[in-house]
């Protein structure tokens, strides 16, 4: 078994690995001497064009394609994974969007969402799991976000399903955690990648890069953020918290939840001293 804190040696698959925060996980995790990565993503000329150019530096690395919010997609990726390395030690569970709206947002949106933020980690933990038992161990690194600690101020659908990522995490580590498996859940504010330009609902969006809300506390690259991963992940963290202001923010919501709301609501006040409208809209 390879230790599930260490990615040095280890067998490790990332979803949503075409680009932004999956691409530099890949990356870092190949730097980091993994013994084979599996770059997984619906945009299959993006993950074979990473796979070739993470080979060429000596670790393999291999592309898949693959629809997350696809059970027998995840499942042929998983066993797949295995029969050809002979074991699975951490998966980056990554895939993810943003859609902006309110209650007025269409009932399909999150139904579509929840698939990819939320069902996609319970079917890689649901196929992942029994190899990692049977080999002693492992690890499940799920990507939310901050919002999925706090809110995100404009859009609904994103704050549901970050939010039950997190509690889908935390009861897979509550479950398996005496049986090997190790659970980290990975929650930044703002990071420089295109995820708002890949949105369906990427017209209603500002085009001048992230900003407002998710933005206060910086934007990050996804290279840094792939840095706090490994640091996590060796330490064996629960909450990854590439921006540590959100420990505090959490703290805050802990200790007194009606004094955080109401300094939420006035937040989104001067943010938007009019309403939020969709144009304004802008998430992490």
């Amino acid at each position: 078994m390879q230790n599930p804190r260490h990615v040095r040696d280890a067998v490790v698959v990332v979803t949503g690995a075409a680009s932004g925060i999956g691409e530099a996980m890949v990356e870092r995790f190949a730097a980091e001497g993994a013994r084979a990565v599996v770059a997984a993503d619906r945009d299959r000329a993006g993950v074979e064009a990473l796979a070739e150019r993470v080979s060429a530096l000596g670790v393999p690395c291999e592309a898949v394609a693959c629809d997350v919010a696809d059970e027998p997609s995840v499942k042929a990726l998983i066993d797949g994974t295995v029969e050809r390395h002979g074991r699975i030690d951490l998966v980056a569970s990554n895939a993810g969007y943003v859609t902006v709206g309110g209650l007025e947002a269409p009932d399909e949106e999150l139904h579509r969402m929840f698939g990819v933020h939320v069902m996609a980690h319970l079917y890689a933990a649901r196929h992942a799991i029994p190899h990692m038992v049977a080999d002693g161990g492992g690890h499940l690194l799920n990507t939310s976000s901050a919002a999925g600690l706090l809110t995100q101020i404009g859009s609904l659908h994103y704050s549901i399903t970050k939010n039950a990522a997190v509690s889908l995490a935390e009861w897979i580590s509550v479950t398996y955690g005496d049986r090997g498996i190790g659970v980290s859940v990975l929650c930044p504010q703002a990071v420089a990648t295109n995820i708002t330009t890949n949105s369906p609902t990427a017209d209603l969006m500002p085009g001048d890069g992230p900003s407002g809300a998710a933005a206060v506390d910086g934007v990050l690259t996804a290279a840094e953020l792939a840095d706090t991963v490994v640091e996590a992940l060796a330490a064996g963290q629960f909450h990854v918290l590439p921006h540590p202001d959100v420990a505090e923010y959490v703290r805050r919501k802990g200790d007194d939840v009606d004094r955080w709301l109401g300094g939420m609501q006035r937040f989104q006040s001067r943010l938007y001293p009019e309403g939020p409208t969709p144009a304004d809209w802008l998430l992490a």
